[in-house]
């Protein structure tokens, strides 16, 4: 972290996105292209069909995969060296290994080094790798925190009534645990489709056809080459490209991490909302200060960090979603510069979750709050009792409840006097006369069955 940072993901935010350096910086783009570079060579090696490259001792093999192991910022610099010479990236990882194989016994494989690839074959199998890992790795267990964490309230809490507000209007009564456990439906479903994702890449050579490797070889058989060394890496082969791989399933994900983004913000804004209506109490946190000039002041800042990192978050991956699936014939470069931001578009959300989470920790029901609104919401009983009088025939039954309650409080006495005045069977008289505001839930304590 630098405070001369051009952005707060390195600045300000730099503590909680650091865990995703390994997966999104420059870094990491150089060690998965150095990864994908070494088990091709390996899998050449290991297939007798390459007859010009010979197997590799198992000495010779974790030496291999140990470039990858000890990767460090002094081996990417020296590519970084590089790179200023060839003044292209893929190149200069090439030349690197070139130069840390030909010091030891590997010197006559070195022109087995990027066989027939073209950069692109490298690229997008190490986004592809880096996506997967980053979100499994990092964005995923910590948005399942946060989805656990509500779990947990919704549980908690689910028998608490609270006022609802359609139109942002009182409205008839549901628990608050009812409430949370939408929000975590919600994101189970977006989860399981994050999950459940494919990462597809590509390695078919400089148009998708294999036209120097079948030159070369023949009589391999490079679909099926290719197709298991990209499932090797955990990938999902993509048998027809152009040179680069068409990037839909990046939107794909992409369009997932934004729905629940989405549901983030719906979260969030409900939350603050809650906050202010007093539904929800704010911890103070010693030391800690709400405003400059109000001392009184305990701010949900959390909820409003979260907020904006959303559609920080949103824009990127929006953006590249509608962007990286689109490339001119054969290939444009416009893709390659979209790609590095892809650790920008998912820092922010995950930096979203950290807040979200954060604002949990420091929030807590307010149930005397809770009560004291809904016993001043005797109208929203009207909606009982004008469905139970329409069981029983009673015309207009709508209208006479309107012409009490709509857009006027009501007090428990006045609601009580007209169910006295209606003729309704004495079981269901009894039961609208015991009714209260926070009885009145329905089975909303029961729906939590669902996020179990």
């Amino acid at each position: 972290m630098s405070i001369k940072s051009l952005t707060p993901l390195e600045g300000r935010y730099g503590t909680i996105t650091q865990p995703l350096g390994n997966y999104f910086s420059e870094w990491a783009l150089i060690k998965y292209r150095i990864h994908v570079e070494v088990e091709w060579l390996i899998a050449m090696a290991s297939n007798p069909a390459f007859a010009e490259i010979r197997p590799f001792t198992s000495e010779e093999t974790t030496f291999l995969r140990n470039i990858v192991k000890t990767f460090d910022e002094t081996a990417a610099l020296r590519i970084k060296e590089i790179e200023r010479t060839t003044n292209h990236d893929v190149k200069a990882v090439e030349y690197f290994l070139r130069e840390t194989l030909g010091a030891m016994s590997l010197a006559d494989v070195l022109e087995f080094i990027h066989f027939s690839c073209t950069s692109e074959d490298i690229n997008n199998l190490s986004y592809a790798l880096m996506l997967k890992h980053g979100i499994e790795e990092v964005w995923l267990p910590t948005a399942e925190n946060l989805v656990q964490t509500v779990t947990d309230m919704a549980k908690e809490e689910k028998a608490i009534p609270m006022l609802a507000h359609t139109h942002g209007q009182a409205a008839s009564p549901t628990t608050v645990g009812k409430e949370l456990a939408v929000f975590v439906y919600r994101w189970n479903r977006q989860l399981k489709q994050i999950r459940s994702q494919e990462y597809l890449g590509k390695f078919n050579g400089a148009v998708g056809n294999f036209n120097a490797h079948s030159i070369a070889y023949p009589e391999i058989d490079w679909e099926s080459v290719s197709r298991s060394f990209v499932e090797s890496l955990g990938l999902t082969y993509n048998p027809l490209t152009t040179q680069i791989e068409s990037h839909d399933y990046v939107a794909e994900s992409f369009h997932a991490l934004t729905r629940f983004n989405n549901i983030l913000l719906d979260f969030d804004r409900d939350m603050w909302l809650y906050i202010s209506l007093g539904y929800f109490k704010q911890k103070a946190i010693a030391g800690e200060v709400g405003s400059s000039t109000m001392p009184h002041k305990v701010n949900p800042i959390d909820f409003e960090n979260s907020e904006a990192n959303l559609g920080l978050s949103n824009a990127v991956l929006d953006h590249l979603a509608n962007k990286l699936p689109i490339s001119r014939l054969q290939r444009d470069l416009s893709d390659s510069s979209a790609q590095r931001n892809i650790g920008t578009g998912i820092a922010h959300s995950h930096i979203a979750i950290t807040y979200t989470l954060k604002g949990l920790r420091k929030t807590v029901v307010n149930e005397e709050a809770l009560a004291a609104n809904l016993n001043h919401a005797w109208e929203v009983l009207s909606e009982a009792v004008q469905t139970v009088m329409r069981k029983h025939g009673h015309a207009n039954s709508y209208d006479k409840l309107k012409a009490i309650t709509r857009g006027k409080g009501i007090s428990e006495e006045d609601i009580k006097a007209f169910i006295e005045s209606v003729e309704l069977p004495e079981a269901d008289k009894k039961r609208l006369l015991a009714l209260t505001p926070s009885q009145y839930v329905g089975v909303a304590a029961s729906l939590i069955k669902h996020i179990m």
